[in-house]
């Protein structure tokens, strides 16, 4: 795995490069000591992964994640100081595609090295799922359920679809966004700011409501239980992404029995594309987001690959889509 460090501080780089060191595996493919540097120098060899500065001097690490993300896409690790002290920056940076975040050198190099393990699984990640047909009558007593699934660049991707339902919305909305517990608190409040629907983080027992969000937020896994209602499961514990969004869709696909649509945003590897066909298989409605609108054309690839898309569409047409297939299926206004 090629891995690039972005830091002003020498002293930081270092620390950096000597964990690196420590696995066979981890190459460095280069340093910058600034954000335009690291633009510069992505764009000439991209490496598997950069771990990038927050504060920096001529460009910090949020706009040189923007254009990295924009112009020559990898996975980003935001490594700062304090994650705490900076965490709007480093929500900023979530938003144009970084994967995570971490301290340093504080935090030493075994929760640095885990999560860069994380990202290396991710990337190379590989799927093997078996599929179910199942037949479904639809209960209409219950609401139409909208489950979403994204990753990297996720968060402006909700908004451009969050943003476009009304108040006056009569689907519920579950959402697996691949986000460390530690963020999903400012996260939320962020997404509030920007929607009209009221978003809550999902709690034990928190059950599906028309017209509210219900965003996972905890490091398990997001499911539903027999009784319809959303708890939290660390199993399975093989998961590459923790929650994971092919346990949040397995296990409505085998639970909801209300109308139900599976959309699957852009994000690097294939979590939620067996769980997208899984849900097609139960008879739901599902979408997935188009190459060209995506900032990683990974997991939606994956679920195009597995014919598990009803439809591909751009980011600002999902909404739309989704609000049509309700109504039609209603036969009123929702």
């Amino acid at each position: 795995m090629r891995i690039a460090i972005v830091n002003d501080m020498r002293m930081a780089v270092e620390a950096l490069r000597r964990v690196l060191a420590t696995i066979p595996d981890y190459d460095l493919a280069w340093v910058a000591y600034d954000g335009e540097e690291a633009v510069s120098k992505c764009a000439v060899d991209t490496p598997d992964l950069i771990l990038m500065d927050v504060l920096m001097p001529c460009m910090d690490g949020v706009e040189a994640t923007r254009q990295i993300m924009s112009k020559s896409p990898c996975a980003i690790m935001m490594v700062t100081v304090s994650v705490n002290q900076y965490a709007g920056n480093v929500l900023e940076a979530m938003t144009y595609g970084a994967l995570d975040a971490i301290n340093t050198p504080a935090e030493g190099s075994v929760g640095l090295l885990k999560k860069i393990s994380t990202i290396a699984k991710l990337i190379g990640v590989s799927s093997q799922g078996r599929t179910l047909k199942k037949t479904r009558v639809f209960q209409k007593s219950l609401p139409p359920l909208i489950v979403i699934g994204t990753s990297t660049g996720g968060p402006q991707a909700l908004v451009q679809i969050l943003s476009q339902f009304p108040q006056d919305f009569h689907a519920a909305v579950a959402i697996v966004q691949h986000l460390d517990a530690q963020f999903v608190p400012g996260f939320a409040a962020w997404l509030n700011e920007q929607i009209l629907l009221p978003l809550e983080i999902a709690g034990k027992g928190s059950r599906p409501q028309p017209g509210k969000i219900l965003l996972a937020g905890t490091n398990h896994h997001l499911v539903m239980g027999s009784n319809l209602s959303f708890d939290y499961n660390e199993q399975p514990s093989n998961c590459v992404y923790r929650p994971s969004i092919d346990v949040l869709f397995k296990s409505v696909a085998d639970r909801w029995t209300g109308q139900g649509i599976g959309v699957l945003l852009t994000g690097m590897g294939r979590d939620g594309a067996q769980g997208l066909k899984l849900l097609r298989e139960a008879g739901w409605h599902t979408i997935a987001q188009n190459r060209e609108t995506c900032a990683v054309y990974g997991m939606p690839k994956a679920a195009v690959e597995l014919q598990a898309a009803v439809e591909v569409l751009p980011v600002d047409a999902i909404a739309p889509a989704c609000t049509k297939l309700l109504r039609m299926s209603a036969n009123k206004p929702i």
